[in-house]
């Protein structure tokens, strides 16, 4: 990601910069056999922390979330494929997973099942999609999606991008 202005840091005591009420959109990469979209669901509207990231550009994507923010949620290892639509429920703070303050997390609730799950292979067959960064950062757990790349994988998996709705 470039950055054209060095901005202040974001730590959990201050949350980040207001976008002017405009959601932003993520992709959240989960291994189903340690934590499914299906255990999501069940979790309900009190959601899930998204502990246990250890890598410096997911947790700062997540210092970026505001309450709302609507992300993918994608099945990785196991399926490679996007299943459903969750929302950021809580704003970043630590990491419950671990007494490293270097760490933080945000909480996230199931939104709706993806209709059609959208496959990786799809999605780097899509030449709309040729830059997400699902195919150039392959590795990255917690990943931003512009908003024509998401009003396209909502388009392949059936989902009018328009129905959905956050709680903000």
């Amino acid at each position: 990601m470039a950055k054209k202005a060095k901005a202040a840091p974001v730590t959990a005591a201050s949350p980040a910069p207001r976008r002017e009420n405009k959601i932003a959109h993520w992709l959240f990469k989960s291994e189903p056999d340690a934590f499914s979209w299906d255990q999501l669901k069940a979790k309900g509207k009190g959601g899930e922390e998204w502990s246990g990231v250890r890598n410096y550009l997911a947790r700062n994507n997540m210092r970026e979330m505001q309450l709302g923010d609507l992300g993918f949620f994608y099945h990785s290892n196991i399926g490679l494929e996007i299943v459903g639509i969750c929302e950021v429920s809580a704003l970043s703070h630590p990491d419950s997973t671990t007494d490293d303050p270097r760490w933080d997390c945000v909480d996230v609730r199931a939104v709706c099942d993806m209709p059609s799950p959208v496959s990786l292979k799809s999605v780097k067959a899509n030449p709309k999609l040729a830059k997400m960064s699902l195919v150039t950062s392959m590795r990255l757990s917690v990943q931003p999606v512009t908003a024509a790349e998401w009003a396209e994988v909502c388009r392949m998996g059936g989902l009018d991008p328009k129905s959905l709705s956050s709680s903000r």
